[in-house]
């Protein structure tokens, strides 16, 4: 990757977010990248599933990233954050069985028992609520994929066992994804 000149900036289009990067010396710059990249990987649905169907979403774990495919095949990949031990974490075949805007959060009885100060319900629309902007339910009980006022959970293992996203692309994935699209944690 090039340099720019000093003083430039560079606009794209990185995780469904307008990035913008200050034009820094190409030794530095290259270092980063190489960083923040050093584990991504982008997975083929092919290796995961027979047909696209309403479409499909694959979350990666490890790589704290999550693909969405359309029925049609368009893809985009989202940052996510992870739940915070493999004893939270589930894996394997579910799908979007329910969606909701501004969803209520309560936590699950396991949560209340590790953590008995936390509310027994907080409302949808309040910015204390875990889930952000939008939910997609999926067929395992207490199992999300939502938004977060907490931006610092992003790209962390952070959660208590849901995927969560930054709350704008939790609303651009809600909008695209329909109720029975099939989802596969790994």
């Amino acid at each position: 990757m090039t340099s720019l000149p000093n003083n430039k900036i560079n606009r794209r289009r990185l995780f469904g977010l307008a990035a913008v990067a200050l034009a820094a010396p190409s030794v530095v710059r290259a270092e980063v990248i190489r960083r923040n990249i050093s584990s991504f990987r982008v997975h083929e649905w092919q290796d995961h599933f027979d047909t696209l169907g309403k479409g499909i979403i694959i979350s990666d774990t490890e790589t704290r990233a999550l693909q969405h495919w359309t029925a049609d095949g368009s893809m985009r990949i989202y940052p996510t954050s992870v739940p915070l031990t493999d004893e939270l974490t589930k894996r394997g075949y579910t799908e979007v069985v329910e969606k909701r805007k501004n969803p209520n959060w309560a936590p699950t009885p396991s949560m209340r028992e590790r953590n008995p100060e936390w509310p027994a319900r907080v409302e949808g629309g309040d910015p204390a609520n875990p889930l952000g902007t939008r939910a997609l339910y999926l067929s395992w009980q207490y199992y999300r994929i939502h938004g977060t006022q907490d931006t610092r959970k992003i790209g962390r293992r952070s959660s208590n066992g849901c995927i969560g996203l930054f709350n704008e692309q939790v609303e651009e994935l809600y909008e695209r994804v329909p109720v029975g699209t099939q989802v596969k944690l790994i």
